[in-house]
Parts: structure tokens; sequence; C-alpha cells
């Protein structure tokens, strides 16, 4: 049997562009992520920043750094703190994968996007992946212009 292909999220909050740039991203996992109500708010008007960011393990449980959530205009003193660890719940075995997964040699987990599912829970999409040396993105950055250059010649060769 076929499987079904994940529907990518509309409503994404925050997207982490250099990711897939600096990083050959193996395998792809949905996390919820604990937040705070000013938290939520924020993100909704989608304002939140994960380039920087990373997730790491700390007491069995995995964390969200460096990303940046700023505080939320209309929170007068129940604000939170821009950046802050975050929690990231997952199941169990995925969290062994994963925590077994990083004590390999060169892998870390990279956040790829926090979105709201039809539900209107924010989810975080995250990537095990492994870092691109400076010629694995030259190459990556030749292939991605010979697709394009060939789709132009295809493409003006049939309008002929």
């Amino acid at each position: 049997m076929a499987q079904k292909k994940k529907k990518k999220p509309d409503n994404v909050a925050a997207r982490n562009r250099k990711a897939r740039h600096d990083y050959f991203i193996e395998q792809t996992f949905e996390a919820g992520i604990q937040l705070q109500g000013s938290e939520v708010k924020s993100l909704r008007q989608g304002h939140a920043t994960i380039g920087d960011a990373y997730a790491s393990e700390k007491d069995g449980e995995l964390y969200l750094l460096n990303s940046y959530i700023p505080e939320y205009e209309g929170a007068s003193h129940f604000s939170h703190e821009p950046k802050r660890p975050r929690k990231l719940l997952m199941h169990k075995r995925e969290l062994a994968r994963l925590f077994m997964a990083i004590g390999r040699e060169g892998m870390t987990v990279v956040p790829l996007s926090i979105y709201f599912n039809p539900r209107g829970m924010a989810k975080v999409e995250i990537g095990l992946a492994k870092g691109k040396h400076k010629s694995d993105k030259r190459q990556a950055t030749k292939e991605r212009d010979w697709k394009r250059d060939k789709a132009r010649i295809l493409h003006a060769s049939q309008r002929n």
C-alpha cells in the first residue's frame, strides 16, 4: 500500500529557511510545544524567529533552545521571557530514537517550522540533521540552478 503524504500546514507561524541549506535533513518529526498564553498570541501574529534555534536534551526531555518569541504587547504583567527554553512534547519512542541519533557523531535536531494544526494546537516540525560542508552547499546550488535552467529550456522548446 502506498503511504499517504502529509498535508503541508497552511498557518505557519515561523519557518527556518536556512535549515535545509545548512543541513542534510535525514528525518522529520512533529512535536508539540509547551507555551504560555502570551507566547501563543505572539505566535498567532507571526512574530517568532527560529533561524538560530536548535533542540537539546536535558533530564531525559527535549527542549527548544535559542528560539525567539517576542513579548505580546497586549499582555501587561503576565508576559513571558522571549528566549526561554521551551519543552517539546513527543512520544517516548520518538524521543529515544532522537537521543540515540544525537549521540552519533555530527547529528543535531533543528526546528524547521512552527505552525498551528487544524485543531489550533501549536506544533513544531523538527528535523534530525547532519551539517553540510561548504562544498556540499555549492553542489546543491549548482543542481538547483541546473534544474531551473533545464525547465526554462524545456518550456521554451515546447512553445516553438
